[in-house]
């Protein structure tokens, strides 16, 4: 395939099955950012996550910029009550009425938010006229019918969760391009290639040769392929650098995340597979790198700290001040690169597989993924039965038409059923 270039612009004609190439949304953001002279109007989906965690942080460093309407959470009551009681958004959402009834009752005295419910709750928040931007944290394909609602809605979408590309880019793309919301990426590794491709003049600079995805390997980079035989859940959680939740935490172990991360990558900035590389860089000090058409290689660098990226979206068009720990170039000392070990951690093969498949198996990819991984957190599977059972999926997965977010969800379905079912019977 001819390389994206200055003389052959990323296209429909020169990129096949990417509706649209280039980068997923329009980058003029609605309000003029925090410079238009009234705070940012924020909700927050996925609150008690890290992610969710780290943007509340955030807004809390910058209280006269930020106001918090709604937030959102699962289960984790208890958390979501003290979040609630020190911003006092209006709305808030939980995963049941029990949750709610829950929540209620650990609120402070005098303080009568509306509590919504259920993914249906999710949406209603992230679809509020009076939210400007939404943060999409909402692990997993839970976060795909919110996520599509606030873009649908024409918010600013700061977008943590990577599951509604892999389940469903081109329907966000088309409903970002019908309704002119601006897509962020949150990520550490699409942040950073935001940033090095210019953020507001990303629309501008159609000359990328690929785009270098960073991986710092996980717990077990160095692991021989026997020792993998016998991780256990609590080795797989004890990730090197990153704080992260438990699911992204044992992606991160198998390099399942940075396979999702690769379909990201292609359906944000419109390019196919093969411009889409993985390097592991064990500090992860470099969050990613752009090669264009000319040689030069732009990297983004900062600290292993999600605050980073997430300020950059709070703030985007426009850089907050953050307190975060500075990189100290000569205590670091080297920055290393290597290729990835995809015979051992084939999920990262397996996610290149399913996108050159098609939309379909990026679904049946992901829906596989989940119920694994929650088995392995369960001790019903070994570590290695992960990759197996995915690569059993995506075997059997023969691919269908999906023409709308209720035939996405459908299907995930099926495949979860169908691995718990392999899994059961092995």
């Amino acid at each position: 395939m001819t390389p994206i270039s200055a003389d052959h612009p990323a296209t429909p004609a020169n990129v096949p099955g990417l509706p649209g190439a280039g980068y997923i949304s329009s980058l003029t953001v609605p309000d003029g950012g925090p410079a238009s002279g009234r705070p940012r109007r924020l909700a927050v989906l996925g609150a008690t996550g890290s992610i969710g965690v780290s943007t509340l942080n955030v807004a809390a460093q910058h209280p006269d910029q930020y106001q918090v309407v709604a937030l959102a959470g699962a289960t984790n009551v208890t958390r979501l009550a003290g979040q609630a009681a020190a911003f006092r958004p209006p709305l808030l959402a939980v995963l049941t009425e029990e949750h709610a009834a829950a929540l209620a009752g650990l609120l402070p005295a005098g303080y009568h938010p509306e509590i919504l419910v259920g993914p249906a709750g999710y949406a209603v928040l992230a679809a509020l006229p009076e939210v400007d931007l939404v943060v999409s944290a909402i692990v997993g394909a839970a976060g795909l019918v919110p996520t599509l609602a606030a873009v649908a809605a024409g918010k600013i979408v700061a977008l943590a969760n990577k599951e509604s590309l892999v389940l469903a880019g081109d329907l966000i793309r088309a409903a970002a391009a019908r309704s002119g919301a601006v897509i962020l990426p949150v990520d550490s590794e699409h942040n950073a290639l935001f940033q090095a491709l210019g953020g507001v003049d990303l629309p501008d600079l159609p000359l990328v040769e690929r785009l270098v995805l960073t991986a710092s390997g996980g717990p077990f980079r160095a692991a021989s392929r026997q020792s993998l035989e016998s991780v256990t859940p609590q080795m797989a959680l004890n990730h090197p650098n990153w704080s992260m939740g438990p699911k992204i935490s044992v992606d991160s172990a198998t390099l399942m995340n940075k396979g999702l991360e690769v379909i990201e990558a292609c359906r944000l900035y419109g390019l196919p597979v093969s411009q889409v590389e993985v390097v592991v860089h064990p500090q992860s000090i470099v969050h990613s790198l752009a090669q264009l058409h000319d040689g030069s290689l732009l990297a983004h660098l900062g600290p292993p700290d999600m605050r980073v990226a997430i300020a950059y979206c709070l703030g985007y068009p426009r850089r907050l001040s953050l307190d975060v720990p500075r990189v100290d170039l000569v205590k670091l000392a080297s920055l290393t690169f290597e290729a990835p070990r995809e015979d051992d951690f084939p999920c990262l093969g397996l996610a290149r597989q399913a996108l050159d498949c098609g939309p379909s198996h990026t679904v049946a990819l992901n829906a596989a993924n989940e119920v694994a991984v929650d088995l392995f957190l369960k001790g019903r599977l070994r570590f290695l039965g992960i990759a197996a059972a995915i690569a059993a999926t995506l075997d059997a997965h023969a691919g269908e038409p999906l023409a709308d977010a209720a035939a996405v969800m459908d299907l995930d379905v099926r495949v979860r059923q169908e691995v718990a079912d392999w899994v059961m019977a092995r």
